[in-house]
């Protein structure tokens, strides 16, 4: 599915207003089209969080969170707006959907391409002032995350995968197989666009696209928490096993009990904990 390098990120297409100057504290949540190197238009939603209520420090006195969706997330999705509410006690958040997802445009790479509309979230969430971004992913999202901090090495802070898998084509689990019908058969992505609001590339990635295993080794020295349950059904524990050997000593590995899969399975006490995580590596 991939059509080229990912790399450059343009700028929005629709600046906010005037209260958003550099370094000037935002009051109000914003939401905006962003457009990334390759042309896409990416719905994204600011939301100023703790920045809102002291008038006396600026978006560079707090983190900024950008948070990555799972497949079929959006957004406007109840489950991605708990996250933001979560985070929203540690920092301001940035929350978008992928290409493909709610009113952005193109169609989902799954992973490849995405990668370039969370880098235009980044920027974004720079351009509003803030000096310390962390960016945390949710399944697909999260190997998003991993890929993004591999390729650009110095846009962010800190980075939290949640939920990820560790390699591509993995279809050991019934979850997943269903995924790839959605994927791969034009039936599939009929029943994706219309049942899921979620429009899929009909072609085959080419060329692959760096594996989250792969892009773990190059993310240091940004610091990366890796966050999986136990009773994940779509990728079981050699998944986040094997992100977390790839990072070594620069890595971190949450293992949470009983929990499922990504945002509907984060409990609000376990993104709690990883705002706290985020405010305390992001410097």
């Amino acid at each position: 599915m991939s059509s080229g390098p990912a790399d450059h990120v343009a700028r929005s297409t629709d600046r906010p207003h005037s209260e958003t100057t550099r370094g000037t504290p935002v009051r109000s949540q914003l939401r905006t089209f962003l457009c990334t190197s390759d042309g896409v238009t990416i719905d994204a939603v600011y939301d100023p969080g703790a920045v809102v209520y002291d008038a006396s420090r600026t978006p560079a006195d707090h983190p900024v969170f950008v948070v990555a969706h799972g497949f079929t997330g959006a957004v406007d999705r109840p489950h991605v707006r708990r996250v933001a509410r979560a985070f929203t006690r540690y920092g301001a958040v940035v929350t978008f959907s992928f290409r493909g997802h709610g009113a952005s445009g193109g169609r989902s790479t799954v992973g490849d391409r995405e990668v370039l509309d969370l880098a235009a979230a980044v920027r974004w969430a720079r351009e509003l002032g803030h000096a310390r971004v962390g960016t945390v992913g949710f399944s697909m999202g999260g190997s998003v995350v991993l890929r993004h901090a591999a390729l650009y090495q110095e846009a962010t802070d800190a980075v939290v995968s949640v939920s990820a898998p560790a390699r591509w084509y993995y279809r050991g689990t019934a979850p997943m197989r269903r995924l790839h019908w959605l994927v791969t058969r034009p039936e599939g992505r009929v029943v994706s666009r219309y049942g899921f609001r979620t429009r899929i590339h009909h072609r085959d990635w080419n060329p692959v696209p760096l594996s989250p295993v792969e892009a773990v080794p190059r993310i240091a020295p940004t610091p990366l928490l890796i966050v999986h349950g136990d009773a994940d059904g779509y990728f079981p524990v050699d998944h986040p096993r094997m992100l977390a050997a790839a990072a070594a000593d620069q890595g971190e590995l949450w293992l949470e009990p009983g929990m499922g899969h990504a945002e509907h399975a984060a409990s609000d006490a376990l993104l709690g904990r990883i705002g706290e995580w985020v405010v305390g590596r992001a410097g």
